[in-house]
């Protein structure tokens, strides 16, 4: 019997033993435990068997759910670009419903990087998220809205002190002064000529963004030339920083520069109906809400130093065109002070500094007009990326595919493509197939992405809803590669700064007592 029942002499067992009756062939394999530590821990273990699941670049975001160890899974845009060369560009877009944790993520990679030496900037907190968290790491809090603060969208910022000292710097460089370098000079005059020339169209692109959504409607290409040469007669003539105000008085005053542009022929009365609908939508922007917050002076200077958090809470969730607008003109002053750091870090007039750019609820100035996907993508235009990270934030891609006009749809669809990476929250069914437009999804990893949206389960004992099972789990995803998939983790510090229902706290307080 043990002859017939033993191995053929000579041959050698299968993977997983000795096949057949009575020849003890193992049906189940446990999987080996997986542990993750840095060499120093385990050194005596190294070289491992098997490569990891992730790589340990980055800032750590939580735990790999496809490890039976539960692996840490380190991952920020920054240090996957810089560092781990795994994407082309130091960019992500987090889409995910509303309560699952979105701006957790944001949250832990501003804190993270910061500690990497890169400077958060977040150009726009509605709820507030970020406001806590960037007062306690020493950073400053700029707060806009009605009765709290304005921001000047004419202002040029820091651009004109940026360009007075690359022209001190060009002059310094020319002879009759020994070591004289006149490549230096001119390198030095044209990064003058680029700051001023990128402070010009960020204000006219703002001025056309408000006008967008006043209109609901983008103005015409001829408004445009004329709010254009307005600005550079103010620029010109105007002493001090313009406000709207300025620039309605110089468009109303018709110099002949401005109405060449406005092509009057000649005519006074043409000049002023071609200008009418423009005048009409600037005397309603220099009034009542948007007045108060756009058309004074800036209450607040930013600094380049240190981070930034622009609070935009106090504006109520009915005023969506101020909140839109808000957005739009944090961006715009955000992406505007980066471009002149860089400059003068370039000159050796600044040491080198890093950003990491928050942008969050995108989906509000998508919606605020016709044309704005355009608007938001030429704000958000750095002349020099490199050094700079930045994530953008909203619930889904239906916030994109709802414009009404194609040519917005399609360069919505362009800023969640062209992300480095896209970071999955808990996702409906209807999401698939416009998510699969911008990154590859397998058939399992779209079916994970819609279980995270399941509603939560009521806990009878305890009289309350457990969690959502979605919650802090993501998705991340590089082009075509495999997502990996993290539950995030919160240290009680964090806890604390991320609480964002505080409100109800203090009014639970109260009622008990």
């Amino acid at each position: 019997m043990s002859r017939r029942l033993g191995p053929t002499a000579g041959a050698r067992p299968g993977p997983r033993g000795w096949l057949g009756r009575g020849r003890g062939a193992a049906t189940y394999l446990q999987p080996a435990e997986e542990f993750r530590a840095t060499t120093v821990q385990v050194n005596g273990l190294y070289p491992w068997a098997t490569g990891s699941g992730s790589p340990m670049v980055g800032v750590p975001l939580g735990r790999h759910l496809g490890s039976r160890g539960g692996a840490t899974v380190c991952c920020d845009p920054v240090s996957w670009f810089q560092r781990a060369r795994l994407i082309s560009n130091p960019s992500a877009f987090i889409l995910g419903k509303p309560g699952l944790g979105k701006s957790t993520v944001g949250r832990r990679w501003v804190l993270g990087l910061d500690g990497y030496g890169v400077l958060p900037l977040v150009l726009g907190d509605l709820k507030p998220d970020y406001v806590d968290l960037i007062r306690a790491m020493g950073g400053q809090v700029l707060s806009l809205g009605l009765g709290r603060g304005s921001i000047n969208v004419l202002d040029p910022g820091e651009a004109t002190a940026a360009a007075e000292q690359l022209e001190a710097a060009a002059v310094a460089a020319l002879p009759p002064l020994a070591g004289a370098d006149l490549d230096r000079a001119a390198r030095l005059r044209q990064s003058r000529a680029q700051v001023l020339a990128d402070a010009h169209g960020r204000r006219v692109t703002m001025v056309s963004a408000l006008v967008t959504i006043r209109r609901a409607a983008p103005p015409t290409d001829r408004e445009e030339s004329i709010v254009d040469r307005a600005l550079r007669v103010l620029d010109r003539d105007h002493r001090g920083v313009p406000t709207l105000h300025d620039l309605l008085r110089v468009i109303r005053a018709a110099p002949p520069e401005v109405r060449e542009v406005a092509i009057d022929r000649g005519s006074t009365e043409r000049y002023l109906q071609i200008t009418e609908p423009l005048e009409a939508t600037l005397v309603s922007l220099c009034g009542g809400a948007f007045g108060e917050v756009f058309s004074q002076q800036t209450t607040t200077p930013m600094r380049r130093d240190q981070p930034l958090a622009f609070d935009v809470s106090s504006v109520d969730d009915s005023q969506e065109d101020l909140q839109a607008a808000l957005l739009l003109a944090c961006w715009s002053a955000g992406f505007g002070m980066v471009n002149i750091a860089h400059a003068l870090a370039d000159a050796g007039l600044e040491p080198q500094r890093n950003y990491f750019i928050v942008q969050d609820e995108l989906w509000r100035p998508l919606r605020a007009g016709r044309g704005m996907p355009k608007r938001i993508s030429a704000l958000s235009k750095l002349n020099r990326t490199r050094g700079v990270g930045q994530v953008s934030i909203t619930h889904s891609m239906e916030d994109l595919e709802t414009l009404p006009d194609p040519a917005d749809r399609a360069m919505a669809r362009q800023l969640v493509a062209a992300a480095g990476m896209v970071v999955c929250g808990g996702l409906p069914a209807s999401e698939m197939p416009l998510l699969r437009t911008v990154t590859g999804l397998s058939q399992a990893e779209e079916e994970v992405l819609v279980s995270w949206t399941d509603p939560p389960a009521w806990n009878a004992a305890a009289g309350r809803e457990e969690p959502p099972p979605g919650r802090g789990k993501f998705l991340v995803k590089v082009g075509g590669r495999p997502g990996i998939p993290l539950q995030t983790q919160l240290t009680a510090v964090e806890l604390d700064l991320n609480d964002t229902n505080q409100r109800w706290h203090g009014t639970a307080e109260e009622s008990a007592a």
